[in-house]
C-alpha cells in the first residue's frame, strides 16, 4: 500500500485480502477502509464482551465464539474472513486466547 495515507494496515489484514500470491484483491483505499472499520468494531467490542464475561460467566472461547457467530451472520456488514479477523483481533485485546474460529 504505497499511497500516503499514514494509517498501516496490519499483515494480519491484508492476509484477509490477498490472493495465494500475496497480491491484493481490492484497492489499497478499500482495503484501508475495511480495516479502519474493523479495527474499530474490534474495540468497541472489548467492553461488550467484558461485560458478557462478567454478567453471564462463559468461558472467554464461548463469548468469543458467540461474538463471532454473531458477525459471520448477513446483517453484521463483515465478511466472514473479516470476522474472524475482528474476532482474533478482539481476543488480542482482551488479552484472552482466540479459540479455533469456524
Amino acid at each position: 500500500m504505497d499511497d500516503d495515507n499514514q494509517i498501516l494496515v496490519p499483515p494480519s489484514f491484508m492476509a484477509v485480502y490477498s490472493d495465494a500470491r500475496d497480491r491484493l484483491m481490492e484497492k489499497p483505499a478499500v482495503v484501508r477502509e475495511r480495516y479502519e472499520l474493523c479495527e474499530d468494531l474490534a474495540g468497541h467490542l472489548v467492553e461488550q464482551a467484558q461485560t458478557l464475561y462478567h454478567v453471564q460467566a462463559p468461558s472467554e472461547a464461548e463469548i468469543l465464539r458467540r461474538i463471532h457467530a454473531g458477525l459471520c451472520s448477513a446483517e453484521s456488514g463483515v465478511s466472514a474472513a473479516e470476522a474472524t479477523w475482528i474476532t482474533t483481533r478482539l481476543a488480542e485485546l482482551l488479552n484472552w486466547p482466540c479459540p479455533v474460529l469456524d
